[in-house]
């Protein structure tokens, strides 16, 4: 979080960065907790980079959150299967449970996360 502005704001990565349904870009937010940006419908979503059901990270190699068609979020070690929108669980073993979101923005080609309001995991 070294590079979080003094308003509370994470610099992430360029816009550019992030295509959509394509890999998401890691980072850590308060207490080097495990995040994730990806891009989805032309709109940039982060997440706590933990499974609903247990907390493990998703990706089992590093940015890759989404499944093979592109459309939903999946965790490698569970299966548990999300919806970019909303982090909400779809399918696998924590159904109905959500993926915790993050406050995000695209400013000046920029992704920024609002790490001072990062809920508890």
């Amino acid at each position: 979080m070294d590079n979080a502005a003094p308003d509370g704001w994470l610099d992430v990565c360029p816009s550019d960065a992030l295509v959509d349904g394509g890999d998401g870009v890691r980072f850590e937010v308060s207490g080097g907790v495990s995040a994730f940006a990806v891009r989805f419908e032309g709109r940039v979503r982060a997440f706590l980079n933990q499974c609903a059901h247990v907390p493990v990270e998703l990706d089992w190699q590093p940015g890759r959150f989404f499944d093979d068609s592109g459309r939903y979020l999946i965790c490698a070690t569970h299966g548990a299967t999300y919806q970019p929108e909303d982090g909400r669980c779809v399918a696998g073993p924590c159904r109905g449970r959500s993926l915790t979101i993050l406050m995000c923005e695209e400013r000046g080609a920029r992704v920024r996360v609002r790490v001072s309001e990062v809920p508890a995991p």
